[in-house]
């Protein structure tokens, strides 16, 4: 096979490489070239739109309207279609402009358990492709085909074409598919075609690439960042790329050696599917803006709830609090505190973050309150008895015999008063 023979992108038939226009197989124009192709290995996959594509599939009649994923005329946008879009619609976008935007959208509170199981049936295709699968969230995950060419008679860009017609097939949902030589530029690929896309950017092609792209385009570099490369005339990859990387790392500290080496298009991370979870978070956004200290401890013990049981189902523990708050204004404030040992109690979280929240309450109006816990390991050593603290012992065994008779009548069937 010629390296840079085509693939149909709809049916996964390889074309002879003679400047054919059309899949000789089923006759389709979307034929998939790149010199490299059926030499990379390793691929970026995403679900396009995943919770409003979802949506879409299970209430077929929504197929051809604006579809908005989201909560409340307070709350913000999780998801939405494409054609929401092509409205000026963006995820994370407050509610009330997403309507002002696109008033005749469908609007669908989210289903989350409904994603997540959907989203674990893409993850089984994904097993099924190839071990090597690192998921960064419910509807993408970075994969390595190293290797799979005999087990599924093909290269990993005819193995990912089938993929994705599976999943289109199997589940009603469409991905798109970035190839390449590494994490960074197969994540990069991905994004360029969406939806139903599959794009490919290989050694030959990468500088000039990435040359003409801003820099933040790099994996890391946030708003404030780039606001200083800019500041230093650095605007694209390709300015980045001509300073020393000892100049970087001097002048940006420890990201300036990522800052170097993703813009020459190196990128040394390998695909880790056993990568730990980092953190674990809830958050809730109100009806009406809370200002009071007591209204606002009020709505975050049950997300101190929802963060315990969440350790406690994935046998977790962390030693990081970290509290979130949004004002009225949509400015975020993060305050964050370690406890004294590793901890998965609702009791512990609560306690630490109604520190961090005493501080904030100043009479600032907040629209939005969060939790969550970070320095996640196993729950080996969470939580053992303190001698030196008898009542956090004492709290600690009322919780879990809370937790027990919640696993055998359910959640409501008892509450901490502090949750009436």
């Amino acid at each position: 096979m010629s390296a840079a023979a085509p693939v149909c992108r709809d049916c996964g038939a390889v074309a002879p490489n003679d400047g054919i226009r059309r899949c000789g197989a089923c006759g389709s124009p979307r034929l998939l070239r790149h010199p490299e192709l059926h030499s990379l290995t390793i691929a970026h996959v995403d679900c396009d739109a995943f919770y409003a594509a979802v949506e879409k599939r299970d209430a077929p009649e929504l197929r051809d309207r604006p579809v908005i994923v989201g909560g409340g005329k307070r709350g913000v946008v999780s998801a939405c279609c494409y054609i929401a879009r092509m409205y000026g619609v963006r995820s994370a976008m407050p509610m009330f402009k997403a309507r002002k935007l696109c008033p005749e959208a469908a609007v669908i509170p989210p289903n989350m358990k409904k994603y997540a199981r959907v989203g674990r049936e893409v993850r089984r295709l994904m097993l099924e492709t190839t071990p090597l699968v690192e998921p960064l969230s419910i509807d993408e995950a970075f994969l390595d085909l190293s290797g799979t060419e005999k087990l599924h008679g093909g290269s990993a860009a005819q193995t990912l074409v089938r993929f994705a017609r599976g999943a289109d097939q199997a589940l009603g949902i469409t991905v798109s598919v970035g190839l390449s030589y590494n994490k960074f530029l197969a994540k990069l690929a991905s994004d360029l075609d969406k939806p139903r896309g599959f794009s490919v950017i290989g050694r030959g092609d990468a500088l000039s690439f990435l040359a003409p792209r801003p820099v933040g385009t790099i994996w890391g570099v946030g708003p404030s960042l780039q606001k200083a490369l800019m500041r230093d005339g650095l605007l694209t990859v390709g300015q980045l790329r001509e300073r020393p990387e000892e100049d970087l790392i001097r002048r940006y500290g420890a990201i300036g050696r990522r800052l170097s080496r993703f813009s020459r298009g190196q990128d040394d991370r390998t695909v880790e599917p056993d990568s730990p979870t980092k953190s674990i978070s809830a958050e809730t956004t109100f009806e009406r803006d809370l200002a009071s200290e007591s209204a606002l401890s009020k709505a975050l013990w049950p997300l101190c709830e929802t963060v315990s049981e969440r350790l406690k189902a994935a046998e977790l523990a962390g030693r990081g609090v970290t509290l979130k708050l949004k004002t009225a204004d949509f400015k975020i404030r993060t305050r964050s505190r370690m406890t004294d040992a590793p901890t998965q109690l609702a009791d512990v979280i609560f306690r630490t973050a109604s520190k961090l929240l005493r501080g904030e309450a100043d009479g600032t109006a907040y629209r939005l309150i969060g939790v969550g816990m970070t320095a996640l390991d196993g729950a080996t050593n969470a939580d053992l008895p303190d001698l030196l603290d008898p009542d956090a012992t004492r709290r600690a065994e009322v919780e879990r015999a809370i937790d027990h008779v919640r696993k055998k009548l359910g959640k409501a069937s008892i509450a901490k008063g502090r949750g009436l």
